[in-house]
This record gives structure tokens, sequence and C-alpha cells, in this order.
């Protein structure tokens, strides 16, 4: 079963209600600076290179789905914790260059679970959102916007065909942590799960970096990378964070041949 990308979309805006306000004519809108979305996160959305390929993270698609006045500054970094990003320094990177206006997008979960690993692991209701408002916080007294995104479900089915949650309770607690610090939430782990469901088993593989080597049901290939990145886009818009102006393509095709692995 392949969805169209209009399916994808109105999936997104059925689970992100909100209104989107109007936006004035561009004629009456004063110029302003480009604003940046800096993606704080994991592998799943990290920008790969030529000798990952073609494994690709949704950071990498998501500037396809932004106005041209709207910059994306991928600092997602693979195999990283909300822990461990921000013990390596990164986030305090991000925060010296954040600008008032700008985004932090922050998607963490997927090495948090490890719990054999101290440098990374965190515990869902205390040390994890614990990390999380050191994002919110930061970015805040910087001027800018946070925005928290539960992390992007892996591909599993049970032997019915349904699609199984694999994140335990961190997606449940950074909604907690969200609607307690008023911030806004894009719930891709709900979307992503709803949409590999809709794909189906076999469909999902050409989402996946399935490969003739690998079947690794955890990181995208480029059609994966941007649906899920079209996802973060429509949240974005639904949820307000940005206007109509701010988006476009969002039920257009976008061609894999736009995602690029640079040397590196």
């Amino acid at each position: 079963m392949s969805l169209t990308r209009r399916q994808v979309t109105s999936a997104a805006a059925a689970a992100l209600p909100l209104a989107v306000a109007a936006t004035a004519p561009a004629s009456a809108r004063p110029n302003r600076r480009p604003r940046t979305v800096h993606i704080a996160g994991d592998s799943t959305a990290a920008q790969k290179y030529a000798d990952a390929a073609p494994e690709t993270g949704w950071g990498m698609a998501l500037s396809f789905f932004l106005g041209q006045d709207i910059l994306v500054a991928n600092h997602a970094v693979n195999g990283r914790s909300s822990k461990s990003f921000i013990d390596e320094g990164r986030l305090g990177a991000i925060l010296e260059v954040i600008r008032p206006g700008d985004l932090l997008l922050v998607q963490f979960g997927h090495n948090d679970e490890k719990t054999a690993d101290p440098t990374r692991y965190t515990e869902p209701w205390t040390t994890y959102q614990d990390c999380l408002r050191q994002y919110i916080d930061g970015a805040r007294a910087r001027g800018a916007r946070p925005v928290l995104a539960t992390p992007v479900e892996r591909r599993k089915f049970d032997v019915d065909g349904n699609a199984v949650p694999t994140h335990g309770d961190y997606p449940v607690s950074m909604r907690a942590l969200a609607a307690d610090e008023h911030v806004a939430l894009l719930d891709i782990q709900a979307l992503s799960i709803a949409l590999w469901q809709r794909l189906g088993v076999e469909e999902t593989k050409k989402y996946f970096n399935w490969t003739a080597t690998e079947q690794d049901n955890t990181h995208f290939n480029p059609p994966g990378a941007i649906a899920v990145a079209r996802l973060v886009a429509a949240g974005l818009l639904h949820r307000r964070v940005l206007t109509p102006r701010d988006v476009r393509r969002l039920d257009a095709e976008i061609p894999e041949s736009w995602i690029t692995w640079p040397t590196a």
C-alpha cells in the first residue's frame, strides 16, 4: 500500500488539529532576517555522509518543506541521547549561536533507552525530563523557541501486522513535560507509528534502510526521511509554531534525488 503525499499530510493534520492563524499579505509584512531551525537529536535526524548512503536522517529533508527565509542547522549526531548531547557540549554549542526568534527542535529517546550505558541512559520520568528542561530553559533564555518532538518510531510489527511501539515511557514523559512547561509538542512517535500502520509490513521496508546487506528498522532511506520530515513540517504548521507562509510543498512529491550525501 503506497500513500499519497496528501494522505500523509492529512494524517498529520488529523493528529494535530489546531487551527492555523491567517497571515498578513506579503506587502504588509516588514522584512525580517532569516530564522533558523536548530535540530538537536540522534541518528534518526542526523546528517549522513557518502560512506553511509543510502541511510538518511530526516533533518536532511526538512528544508524541502520550509520557506526560503527559514534555515536549518542540523546539529543531530549519531548515537546521542538527551544526556550525552549535553555532556559533550553540543547543547552549549547551539546556545552560543542561537538567536532570538530561532527554533530549537529537540528529538531524543532512542539512545536514552540504553540502560547498559550510563553515559547515555536516562530514566524517562526523572533524568530524561531533567535533561530536556535544559534545552527548554537554554532556548528561552536566549529568546528562541523550544519545540519538543517525541522520538520517531522504529519499524516493528507483531504477528498480526500491527505496528508496535518501541519507546516505552519516553514519549508519554515528553508529552507530560511539554504540557507542564507549555512547550509546543510534535508527537512524531504517534504520527509515525500511524503512518507505518497504514503502509503495512512490506511497504514500510521501502522507507527504512533496507539494502542487500542490511535490514535496518531504525534508520531511514530517502523516502523515509522525506516522509518523516513532512510530518515534522506539518506539525510545526499545525501547532502554529510556523505560519502558512513558512512552509511549502506539504502535498508535493519530493524527488529522492534531492537528497545528497556529502563527503565527510
